[in-house]
């Protein structure tokens, strides 16, 4: 793992770290990629019994992707090959063997959420702010898959006023909708809370949990839709291109509809 990502075993659970702090977490590919690698070679001989993923630094969990990825993007295949990669390391989290933990700290945007809804259990920091303001920001879209995840998290049509609007959900929304299940008030508080509930899993039996997630995890899928003509339709516009170099340069966008 590269020092973007870090992994650390303490006693029965494995920490995974964002380690971008000064980017407030903004996931490379580089860092997408060693997080699936790091949850699909959890040991599964009873060593390790939980995974806690989390953000350094105490201003985010991740904000999203690193836009500046984004710029080699000329084709429609860079798009679905980006939405795949990412579908790819999404459904790497949700499928660890082994229970997740998402211990959510200050901005979990983009990636970052998605990556959180893919977690079996998630607590936040009262400093949290959870969302997607692509139609703010960039003007790109949530797979079909991410947006059937999120929905069982928080109601279709509470996901749809979310993404319309661009709003973030603060902590205690957060609680109140069941997005997540216990708020702490610090960094600290939330870390050592996260390590608590670890340790509740290690005592649980492993196969039942694993046999409940992946039976869910498969009810989902049988649901799966198509939305490559919606990914293309997004990605290939002229409002991403000007979205994303306004976002970096830090402009607000004017949106075309094209």
């Amino acid at each position: 793992m590269s020092d973007e990502l870090i992994t650390e075993r303490r006693g029965a659970t494995l920490h995974i770290v964002f380690n971008r702090p000064d980017a407030r977490n903004a996931l490379t590919f580089g860092m997408y990629e060693a997080l699936a690698e790091a949850c699909a070679n959890v040991p599964t001989d009873g060593s390790v019994r939980a995974v806690v993923i989390s953000g350094a630094g105490g201003r985010a969990f991740a904000a999203g992707t690193d836009m500046t990825q984004f710029r080699g993007f000329e084709t429609a295949a860079d798009a679905h090959g980006y939405e795949a990669r990412i579908a790819e390391v999404l459904g790497t989290v949700e499928s660890c063997p082994l229970p997740t933990l998402a211990a959510l700290n200050g901005a979990c945007t983009g990636g970052g959420a998605a990556i959180a809804a893919a977690c079996d259990l998630r607590i936040a920091a009262a400093n949290l702010r959870f969302g997607f303001p692509i139609a703010r920001t960039l003007g790109n879209c949530l797979s079909a898959a991410n947006l059937a995840r999120l929905s069982e998290l928080v109601g279709a049509g509470r996901l749809r006023e979310i993404i319309f609007t661009a709003r973030l959900i603060g902590a205690e929304e957060a609680r109140a909708i069941g997005l997540v299940s216990e708020l702490l008030p610090d960094e600290a508080a939330l870390m050592a809370r996260a390590d608590e509930i670890a340790g509740t899993l290690a005592g649980m039996a492993p196969l039942t949990l694993r046999a409940t997630k992946e039976a869910m995890r498969r009810n989902r899928e049988a649901r799966a839709v198509e939305d490559a003509d919606l990914i293309e339709m997004c990605y290939m516009s002229e409002d991403f291109r000007h979205g994303m170099e306004a976002f970096l340069a830090k402009r607000k966008p004017e949106w075309r509809g094209r």
